[in-house]
């Protein structure tokens, strides 16, 4: 009885298509076969393609599904096309290579000669995905005692080594096109073996055919590229970019392929030695290669050398055809060396953090002066002088410490605003009170003073304030989300209404939901804007460093573990500049988000004026302290939340600050000024989230206030 199943090659599988009549004939016939296993994966893989993160529309549907026969495996297996495969197939090797760099790799025809080691090399490079066509060329069959390091099986003993290499890609991805050379390559083959080839890897035994084959290359400026399995030995000869290089670095003097052909391998030795440098050798293959038909058949080879060395031929192929930098040369990835190198990591020290000295102030004056320095500031820069003259406490502004985020010193006033509010609260304990004011130099300078003269007045109110501006905190805890008690947003609504400012609120859990989404999204662009990026890091403080009294304590940050983990990876600036270069980075906004769903209220303390001068945000700052004080009386936990556009008034603001996000800001404005409903006559000061939390861990240090003695 003769075989009427379809013919097919004996590396190559058919792929058959259901909507061809021809194909669905074929396809018939052997689904009648019982010899034949069938295996559809059309469901399975699409349902992995369903729970794929991002998965791009591709237009391809069924219609593109196939049906794949092998024959060497009498087996037929239905997939999806070849778009929806690949996509399924190397979604996992995102970010390593974005979906870009893999469509960009897959334009590569890229050819490997000799199927031993470079039976490796190519199944790795479609396992990657870093190639659109594949040649191998190798004229040897498999033989048992190849299997120490070639990856086939008993059953392919006898087989061609091109042909089992191509049909374990086959059985990876059927739609890659495999072409062999069954009979190698030789002088007269090796020009059609290269034609069209981005990269050639030439690994194969016959020393002739090396200087052939990169002869040739050099005329078609193709790079080369060779791993020797031995100490991680790679070479790289880019004749794409230096045609005119010398074959083999130049290592050979004048030989050319024609002078070694014939040789016996006695006569080969001489060169490959002074190819490979006796020097370089690892011991023990220099001591095989004297045994070599003495005591040992051949140079020896394990798999995981040639696994190695697969590894880092396909790292140079992805070079290139990503347009990396890769100089010719030769380099050693050597295993071993690095193996003798173990060492114990550097041990987990846990940070010893020296605590703020305990404050000790001698009378009215210093106490002013040192309650008005615990006034909250963005990163707690504490953007402010203090010093007291005849008969007055003077807070000026200090321009040095101010910031790309605080535009026009506007957040710095408001830090000052509150500063001044602080200082009065104190001077009401006292009972040394007398009026203020904000005096303004010209619009840009930073100039803002203020003046609180040292008087007899009195105000129960202000006094009443003092315990609790000495233990006012920013709490960055999670939130219970619980909501907010009866009455607490009516009486913080008095109270900055009574200081001549607004509450706008959030309240309700769709509402916060909004705010975390918008909020969160701009502290995204805080990682990815580099000036932002890097003044955000420089705000943070850590046990050992040397200004301890000014940013904000990495303690009080109340990071879990798993935020912890993920801040540790987000304070490497490549990594950042990775992120940003692939317009990512949907989880850095993570952290604020949580909080912000955990609140119980978000909220604005704004002002009336649509274009506020300096003297505004001071007083604006006084209210948004006096908010911040009485929420944390009636048991709120209060944080800070700048987004990065909290003190634009125009869109050329946005731009001078982060260019590449200039759009994205100003809508994002637009969306949280429209959620919070605040009027177009009214500024935003501040926005602070309240909830319900446990206590916050520490409290970030102040500058010692110059004059006050806060030693112990």
């Amino acid at each position: 009885m003769g075989d009427d199943r379809p013919r097919a090659a004996d590396h190559r599988p058919l792929i058959l298509d259901p909507a061809d009549p021809e194909h669905a004939r074929m396809l018939a016939t052997l689904r009648d076969d019982p010899r034949l296993e069938i295996l559809d994966l059309r469901s399975a893989l699409r349902a992995e393609l369903g729970k794929m993160v991002a998965a791009p529309d591709i237009p391809e549907g069924p219609e593109a599904d196939r049906w794949i026969y092998y024959p060497w495996r009498a087996a037929v297996i239905g997939l999806p096309g070849p778009r929806t495969f690949r996509l399924i197939r190397l979604d996992r090797n995102r970010n390593k290579l974005t979906r870009a760099e893999q469509d960009r790799l897959a334009e590569l025809a890229i050819g490997v000669v000799g199927q031993s080691a470079g039976n490796a090399i190519a199944h790795l490079l479609a396992m990657e995905g870093v190639c659109g066509e594949l040649r191998l060329a190798d004229l040897d069959e498999i033989e048992f005692s190849n299997l120490n390091r070639v990856a086939g099986t008993l059953f392919d003993v006898g087989v061609n080594k091109a042909v089992v290499t191509a049909r374990r890609i086959a059985e990876l991805d059927p739609y890659l096109p495999v072409r062999i050379f069954e009979a190698g390559i030789d002088e007269n083959s090796v020009d059609e073996f290269l034609d069209g080839l981005a990269i050639v890897i030439e690994e194969c035994d016959s020393l002739d055919m090396k200087l052939a084959i990169r002869e040739a290359a050099a005329r078609r400026r193709i790079p080369v590229l060779m791993e020797t399995s031995d100490r991680g030995l790679l070479d790289v000869e880019r004749f794409d970019l230096e045609p005119q290089r010398p074959v083999f670095h130049g290592l050979l003097g004048a030989v050319r392929a024609a002078d070694l052909r014939g040789l016996t391998s006695r006569e080969k030795a001489p060169f490959v030695v002074q190819l490979l440098g006796a020097a370089g050798l690892s011991p023990r293959l220099g001591a095989s290669l004297i045994e070599v038909g003495e005591t040992v058949t051949s140079w020896p080879q394990l798999a995981g050398d040639v696994a190695l060395g697969a590894a880092s031929v396909v790292a140079a192929v992805r070079r290139i055809g990503l347009g990396m930098k890769l100089a010719s040369g030769r380099v050693r990835i050597d295993v071993e060396r690095h193996l003798d190198e173990l060492a114990d990591p550097p041990p987990r020290d846990e940070p010893a953090w020296a605590e703020a000295p305990p404050e000790s102030v001698a009378g009215p004056v210093e106490s002013i002066l040192t309650c008005a320095q615990r006034a909250p500031s963005g990163g707690n820069m504490q953007p402010w002088s203090l010093r007291a003259e005849a008969d007055d406490i003077v807070v000026e502004l200090a321009p040095q410490h101010s910031a790309a985020m605080d535009i026009g010193y506007r957040g710095s006033a408001v830090a000052l605003g509150a500063a001044v509010y602080n200082a009065r609260v104190a001077a009401a304990a006292h009972g040394v009170l007398g009026p203020h004011e904000f005096v303004e130099g010209a619009p840009g300078s930073g100039r803002l003073v203020a003046r609180l003269r040292l008087g007899n007045e009195r105000s129960d109110e202000l006094a009443a304030d003092y315990p609790a501006v000495l233990r006012r905190e920013t709490n960055r805890s999670i939130g219970s989300g619980s909501g907010l008690a009866g009455g607490v947003l009516d009486t913080l609504t008095a109270v900055a209404e009574s200081a001549g400012a607004h509450v706008r609120a959030v309240v309700d859990r769709q509402g916060i939901e909004e705010a975390a989404r918008l909020l969160g999204d701009s502290d995204r662009i805080r990682y990815l804007t580099p000036r932002l990026y890097e003044e955000m890091l420089g705000e943070v403080r850590w046990a050992e460093d040397d200004d301890p009294d000014t940013g904000i304590d990495a303690r009080s940050l109340e990071l879990t573990d798993d935020e912890w983990a993920a801040f540790q990876i987000t304070t490497r600036a490549d990594v950042m500049a990775q992120v940003r270069s692939w317009s990512g980075g949907a989880a850095l906004g993570k952290y604020t988000g949580d909080r912000v769903r955990s609140s119980s209220a978000i909220l604005a303390v704004t002002f009336d004026a649509a274009d506020p001068r300096l003297t505004g945000y001071a007083e604006a700052g006084a209210a948004v302290a006096r908010v911040w004080v009485r929420a944390e009386r009636l048991g709120l936990c209060v944080q800070p939340i700048s987004p990065v556009y909290l003190y634009a008034r125009r869109r050329g603001e946005l731009a001078a600050i982060s260019p590449d996000f200039a759009d994205t800001l100003a809508s994002l404005q637009g969306r949280f000024l429209d959620l919070l409903e605040v009027p177009e006559h009214e500024t935003m000061a501040l926005v602070l989230r309240l909830s319900y939390a446990s206590a916050a861990t520490v409290r970030s240090r102040r500058r010692p206030v110059l004059g006050v003695d806060t030693s112990s």
